[in-house]
């Protein structure tokens, strides 16, 4: 099959978004936790974080464009402070769940089984379920003027995970703890390891 650019351009909006959502392959699926000025949480599914460096060890995620109300970057930009938890397959649904369009003064912990906690005086809430919880404190955002959305980074201030997941040399095995992907916008899948190889050098 081959799609021009004005045959994407004319498909149905759904039907274009589930597709052009697929074409990049999998996703890490992650719930992005934030707390408000005045002390309301807020937590919300997102397929978007990329590593974008190891010293200082920063990561990235994308946000959708600021014309209606984002709860997660207000917070962000207000506090200052947010965390990214891994979604295993035990919490795939009440992960999906938080993607639903609540007010800012509803936290998505009431509405879900996932349980708000706070760990070592950070002031955003991790997800308890969450086998990976990693504090974040924001850097710097990048608008991509192309389509309105916005990268955000931030630096990883804490890193909590099971010590089963741990590899003598660092690797943590995601595998593990059955940790979930997206294909698409709404399609949950568990990895598993198939192989892992050596750090390669020129013949």
């Amino acid at each position: 099959m081959h799609l021009s650019r004005k045959a994407i351009d004319d498909m149905n909006h759904l039907y274009k978004i589930n597709l052009m959502n697929s074409i990049s392959g999998y996703k890490p699926a992650n719930l992005i936790a934030t707390k408000s000025e005045d002390g309301i949480s807020n937590v919300a599914v997102f397929s978007s974080v990329v590593h974008y460096g190891s010293s200082p060890a920063i990561l990235g995620f994308v946000l959708r464009p600021t014309t209606v109300a984002r709860n997660t970057y207000d917070n962000i930009k207000k506090t200052g402070f947010y965390t990214i938890n891994a979604i295993n397959e035990a919490i795939i649904e009440d992960a999906h769940h938080t993607s639903a369009k609540y007010p800012s003064a509803v936290s998505e912990f009431d509405k879900t089984d996932l349980t708000e906690i706070y760990k070592d005086d950070f002031f955003a809430p991790y997800v308890a379920e969450s086998p990976i919880k990693i504090g974040m404190k924001f850097l710097e955002e990048h608008p991509i003027k192309a389509n309105g959305t916005i990268l955000v980074l931030g630096e990883v201030t804490d890193l909590y995970f099971k010590d089963s997941m741990l590899s003598e040399d660092g690797f943590l095995n995601l595998s593990e703890e059955k940790i979930a992907v997206i294909n698409g916008l709404d399609t949950y899948m568990v990895a598993k390891e198939y192989q892992r190889l050596s750090y390669q050098r020129p013949k």
